[in-house]
């Protein structure tokens, strides 16, 4: 309100200047109605150095509020958007690049911003000018007036088809830019994977082709805009003429004064550039509501299902899947009819082959994707998870992915990221268990080693060790490993197991991997096929049988490996 107190205040004093002018000219110096102030011409100037002097400071309090309001305005915005985006479901996520998502929050809501610091109080400010100057024109002279009304319907039709072709080609335009922004991302994430198979040509003709559409599409729009000020300028600079003409006519025939007729211009020219700008604010103002709506997108997204209350859960921490059934998309299962338990504080493994549903079967327990009606059921305690509030269903689950996500601090900020307030002696103990502490110690800067962006300094199976000992540090009654030790070597892995089951052996483990001697120790086996569980049982009984398992580890293990196992 402020800002918009103070930009009224401005036109107040700007419409003043000109009947200063009228005054002086009217009745001081041709008129002589005040022969002080004919001799004192300064008391005038004053006059008009103060009226400028108030209409400044207006002007700085409108345009500081107007800065204010517009910032706390954008990072509310962002605020919102980042923390809404946090609650999205995966599915959410799988069907959006990133590079738009990103375009998005940050782009967008600086065009929104953009509009309300610049254009929104323009446009309040505009309409006050244009009624207090036209009032004041038609007290001068009507017939003018009426002439300079006639200008007006014609810049605003004129300035509203500018509008839609505008709105048009700039969603094109930010949409081209979302797509660019995802190019830049994929690239920036996937450099090694780039260096690594010679494929930097190929990027950077995919690179180049999208910045071709992009630029391209503003340079249409560039053109469009030159057209659109071109002929602006033509339809004002005739306006101006046209009454300057006229109204040196009227001062001739004496209808108006000198002064009238000099104030009359001055106003027109007043008029003349506001209303001339009203091209700008539409155009902006298409802008705004493009990136609104692009916003505004995200913001109408369902969230995941958060209860309000992240109450204890009580009960056990067995697990039972119930005649589970999932597809990504309708006409293409990836789980059909899984039926099997896991007693609380037992170990399960998985093994499958690429695409057999092994990792989709742990994000439906840590609910990242939700089981859908007639799909079966999954329960916690014997309570399906679905009742339980989301946040504790997550808090109490640790998952490390087969290629874990490090952030771009210190291997001891990332450690902790799980438990911010722990210890360096805890941190130091999970690392431990994790069978990555003496490596840490070997840095020059131990856990203080500052790791590239998601951990690109480290080697694999450092990245995995300190993701493991990221979720250890948690402590929860349930540790999901997804294929989490293939990159580690196979002593190694022995070790991270054997450090387990010593530290953590009230606690529910469930073990996916592609190594017959990471799962081998497990309570129970799974074998999945397409979606199905091909087998089920314990080492030995599948071993002892001819299925897939035992084929694997005939693969897998040296006749002399087999026979110190099974002997």
């Amino acid at each position: 309100m402020a800002a918009v107190a103070a930009s009224l205040i401005t036109t107040i004093f700007n419409a003043l200047t000109p009947q200063i002018f009228r005054f002086t000219i009217d009745s001081v110096l041709e008129g002589n109605d005040y022969p002080y102030l004919a001799e004192h011409l300064w008391i005038m100037a004053l006059i008009l150095i103060g009226v400028a002097l108030f209409s400044g400071a207006a002007m700085y309090v409108s345009r500081y509020h107007t800065a204010k309001a517009g910032e706390n305005f954008a990072k509310n915005m962002r605020d919102a958007l980042f923390a809404h985006v946090q609650k999205l479901p995966m599915k959410w996520h799988d069907k959006h690049q990133t590079g738009d998502i990103i375009q998005r929050c940050t782009s967008d809501v600086e065009v929104i911003r953009n509009f309300v610091v610049t254009q929104l109080l323009e446009v309040f400010r505009t309409v006050f000018l244009v009624a207090v100057s036209f009032s004041v024109m038609v007290s001068m002279n009507v017939k003018l007036s009426l002439i300079v009304l006639l200008f007006v319907p014609l810049v605003v039709a004129y300035s509203g088809i500018f509008y839609r072709l505008i709105a048009r080609r700039f969603t094109d335009a930010d949409e081209a830019e979302g797509a660019l922004s995802t190019v830049v991302q994929e690239n920036a994430t996937g450099v090694r994977v780039v260096r690594a198979f010679g494929r930097e040509k190929f990027e950077m003709e995919r690179f180049r082709e999208k910045n071709d559409i992009f630029a391209n599409l503003w340079i249409r729009l560039g053109t469009l805009s030159g057209l659109y000020w071109g002929v602006g300028d033509l339809i004002t600079g005739l306006q101006v003429v046209t009454i300057i003409v006229l109204g040196a006519v009227e001062a001739v025939h004496g209808n108006i004064t000198v002064g009238e007729f000099i104030a009359f211009a001055s106003y027109n020219t007043t008029l003349v550039w506001p209303i001339r700008g009203l091209g700008r604010i539409l155009s902006d103002m298409s802008k705004a509501g493009v990136s609104f709506e692009r916003v505004d997108y995200i913001i109408r997204a369902s969230e995941e299902a958060y209860q309000e209350e992240c109450r204890e859960e009580k009960g056990t921490f067995d697990i039972c899947f119930s005649h589970v059934n999932f597809a990504y998309e309708e006409g293409h299962p990836v789980l059909s009819d899984l039926d099997f338990s896991i007693p609380q504080g037992s170990t399960l493994g998985i093994l499958g082959g690429t695409g057999s549903g092994k990792s989709t079967l742990v994000q439906l327990l840590n609910r990242l994707y939700e089981l859908q009606e007639g799909q079966g059921e999954i329960t916690l305690g014997g309570k399906n998870i679905r009742e339980i509030p989301l946040e504790w269903l997550r808090n109490n689950i640790g998952i490390v992915l087969q290629e874990p996500f490090l952030y771009s601090r210190t291997i001891k900020e990332n450690i902790a990221a799980s438990v911010p307030d722990a210890t360096m002696e805890e941190i130091r103990q999970a690392a431990k268990i994790a069978c990555v502490d003496d490596t840490i110690m070997s840095f020059p800067d131990g856990y203080d080693t500052l790791v590239g962006e998601r951990g690109v300094t480290l080697s694999g199976g450092q990245r995995q060790r300190v993701a493991i000992a990221r979720m250890l540090l948690q402590k929860t009654p349930i540790m999901i490993f997804d294929d989490s030790l293939s990159a580690v070597d196979s002593q190694t892995d022995a070790r991270i197991r054997k450090a387990l089951s010593e530290s953590c052996k009230h606690a529910t483990v469930i073990l996916i991997s592609h190594r017959i001697t990471t799962l081998m120790g497990a309570d129970q086996i799974l074998v999945l096929n397409q979606g199905n569980i091909q087998e089920q049982g314990t080492h030995e009984e599948l071993i002892s049988g001819d299925g897939i398992y035992r084929q694997v580890y005939e693969i897998q293990m040296s006749q002399d490996d087999r026979i110190q196992v099974e002997g």
